[in-house]
């Protein structure tokens, strides 16, 4: 129910300021502070002056509701209402005397506003939210209200305005001290700004100094580990031939003695590659290679692993079934990886009875366990195991050595295929530990079946295999430029299934591919099955057994793009066809001639220099020689008195290649001794590639010379 406080009519200016001092005065009484009962007096004066100004007259009502909680005035007078109400609104229109202003501002000032104009009249309710801590609107509020408005005067407007000037004063008292205190907060803030800042800063430096700690430390783990394998192979290498007796009979000492030490090697070449593939963990170099297998064969490579350690029949090895479980993808290298660690560690710490080897399905997670009746692990030891190099201490540790890295890094592994190591274990009674990832690797989907690649049949496939994709790009643009096609393959499984549908003209192959050789497929590329011509590219400089198991050509990286191009043709030559011989120092030029004759029909020699040119034309007798005028030993016309004083090469057709603009005594020369010009300048006109055919057809029929380019 509203209760209406006051009203008064508007018929004069001392009206108006009326208004204004009975809304400070009942806003007074209901408790609201300072500034709103300034903001209520201001805004009853703005509208009770428009209603004054525009209709002349109306009337002003305070009144309250004690369920809403809110103070209203409401102006109503009987003009011709407000034109552009809209706009005014919007705060888009302004008369000439301000009209609007008051309006928007008011409702700016205001918890609720309303108004209602037209043609007979205008009606504007506004009012502000009782404050919290005031006492209820009850009749005695009322009654007060009433009593001090009875009292009231009317206020002259010389009263309002000193009344307004001392509210402006205690205004602005405020403002000053509000802007005071600002200033001494903004100085704390820049004093914490700046103490953040530095903390920032020391943050990064510590963080930075972390960061090149960590890679400083994987990067020597890994140098070290390299360098440690050398005479860790070679011990072991030497003590299998001292015990095969090979150099003689060993006493039972002896032999004891070099069982230790090959012993103790074993267990040093263990840590190696532990550390070794902790470091690509931590440095983020080991990938995750994820491929479709089997539960049941993972289990079965498994069981042939483990039997040389089952040394007695006391303890069980046992493999539960797997035939039911859907294949996995993912790395099935890390998983037997994991599962051969827990297996053997079961096995060691299992003095009698058996290791049980099972795997479930969860859901999309798959479960292996490794559970064995062993002496146990003890819930405060089951919080170090996994960290590196911890050993638990008791007597079978002692007599059973491990790295103590077996299980840092089993942790690492499974959370690089996107699952977890967990560990029950009970003293004297046995242990049990699980490997849990998701049955296909995160972000991996199946491959169903690779593209095969659009085949040119005038062009020559190369197939490389290479898991460097940089690498693999530059092979690919090099060979494209010398005429054939190539298709690349990071991963032997899927070059395996591209030599199932087609046979290429060679293979580049290199033997370290990520975590996986190519040893064996070098071997099966070079069996009666393919006998396919393979060109090894590798950083091993293993030549020996490279061409042991049958490579056609081996280069070393980083390589020579001209001699792995020339091995490539040289692979993939048919007898009888046209050899080129380039003799030109600019590297450039020689890359610009070679793309415009290239499409796999000539086998193209490059030399550097005259001399190197002479020595090659004498070597490999070629058919048609593109020669450059001018190099750094010999230049173009001593190249050329060269080959024609040569018995075999007198009648090879030559080409000059040059930027020279030659006279006419040059010119002369070059006829007589039938040789043709080509300029450099000309293989930047669009049909060059078809100018520089024509011209070697021609060269090549007059010499005789039979072009089987297209056999």
């Amino acid at each position: 129910m509203t209760h209406t406080l006051h009203s008064l009519n508007l018929g004069s200016e001392q009206d108006v300021v009326s208004a204004r001092q009975r809304a400070r005065s009942v806003a007074e009484v209901l408790g609201f502070d300072h500034h709103d009962q300034i903001r209520l007096a201001t805004a009853t004066s703005e509208i009770a002056r428009n209603a004054f100004r525009y209709a002349r007259g109306g009337t002003v009502s305070f009144e309250v509701d004690p369920e809403t909680g809110v103070l209203k005035v409401v102006v109503t007078d009987k003009g011709g209402g407000i034109p552009h109400l809209k706009q005014v609104m919007a705060g888009s229109y302004k008369s000439s005397t301000g009209m609007g202003m008051g309006i928007v501002g008011t409702k700016r000032l205001m918890d609720e506003f309303s108004i209602e104009s037209g043609p007979s009249g205008t009606c504007v309710r506004f009012g502000k939210l009782l404050p919290t801590q005031s006492r209820p609107v009850d009749a005695a509020t009322l009654q007060r209200v009433a009593t001090l408005m009875a009292r009231r005067h009317p206020a002259t407007p010389l009263d309002e305005l000193q009344v307004q000037n001392r509210e402006l004063m205690k205004t602005l008292d405020e403002l000053q001290e509000r802007k005071e205190e600002l200033g001494r907060i903004n100085a704390e803030l820049q004093d914490t700004n700046r103490g953040v800042v530095a903390l920032y800063a020391e943050l990064d430096e510590r963080a930075d100094y972390l960061r090149r700690a960590s890679e400083l430390k994987s990067s020597f783990l890994s140098n070290m580990s390299h360098e440690f394998r050398t005479p860790l192979n070679s011990m072991l290498a030497l003590t299998r031939m001292l015990l095969d007796r090979m150099d003689g009979e060993l006493t039972s000492e002896q032999e004891q003695q070099l069982r230790f030490i090959q012993q103790s090697a074993k267990e040093l070449s263990e840590m190696v590659n532990d550390l070794l593939d902790l470091a690509k963990v931590e440095a983020g170099r080991l990938d995750v290679k994820p491929k479709t297998f089997e539960v049941a064969e993972l289990f079965g490579a498994l069981r042939g692993m483990l039997k040389p350690l089952l040394a007695d029949n006391s303890i069980n090895l046992v493999f539960e079934p797997a035939d039911s479980l859907p294949p996995l993808f993912t790395d099935e290298q890390k998983v037997s990886q994991v599962l051969r660690n827990f297996m053997s560690n079961a096995i060691k710490f299992t003095p009698r009875g058996e290791v049980r080897v099972a795997a479930s399905r969860r859901g999309e997670l798959i479960e292996f366990s490794v559970t064995d009746t062993g002496i146990g692990i003890s819930e405060s030891d089951q919080r170090i195991i996994f960290e590196e190099f911890a050993q638990v201490e008791n007597s079978m540790q002692r007599r059973v050595k491990g790295t103590g890295l077996g299980l840092p890094l089993s942790r690492k592994l499974a959370e690089l295929l996107g699952g977890i190591v967990e560990v029950e274990s009970t003293i004297g009674v046995g242990s049990c530990f699980r490997l849990i990832i998701p049955s296909t690797f995160p972000g991996a989907v199946p491959a169903v079946d690779l593209p095969m690649p659009e085949l040119d049949p005038k062009r020559k496939l190369i197939l490389i295999v290479e898991d460097n994709p940089e690498t693999a790009f530059v092979y690919s643009r090099y060979l494209a430029n010398a005429g054939f096609q190539t298709y690349s393959i990071p991963a032997l499984e899927d070059a395996r299934k591209i030599l199932s549908k087609v046979t290429p003209a060679a293979v580049i192959l290199d033997v370290l591919l990520r975590s996986e050789t190519s040893w064996d497929f070098l071997r099966e590329l070079k069996s009666d099955v393919h006998s396919l011509p393979v060109l090894v590219m590798s950083v091993v400089a293993d030549e020996r057994r490279v061409y042991g198991l049958g490579a056609d050509a081996f280069l070393t990286k980083p390589f020579v793009p001209e001699q792995m191009i020339g091995e490539i043709i040289r692979l993939t030559s048919v007898s009888g066809r046209t050899r080129i011989l380039m003799i030109d120092d600019n590297e450039v030029s020689r890359y610009l001639l070679r793309e415009n004759i290239a499409e796999g029909q000539y086998e193209i020699f490059e030399a550097r220099s005259g001399r190197e040119g002479l020595r090659l034309a004498d070597e490999i007798k070629p058919s048609l020689i593109f020669l450059d005028y001018y190099m750094p030993d010999l230049n173009g016309i001593e190249v050329l008195r060269d080959l024609r004083n040569s018995p075999d090469l007198a009648r090879t057709p030559v080409i000059v290649h040059s930027t020279k603009t030659f006279d006419e005594l040059e010119l002369q020369f070059f006829r007589d001794h039938s040789v043709s010009i080509f300029s450099k300048q000309a293989l930047t006109h669009p049909d060059s590639a078809a100018r520089l055919r024509e011209l070697m057809d021609t060269l090549a029929a007059h010499a005789g010379i039979e072009n089987n380019a297209n056999a």
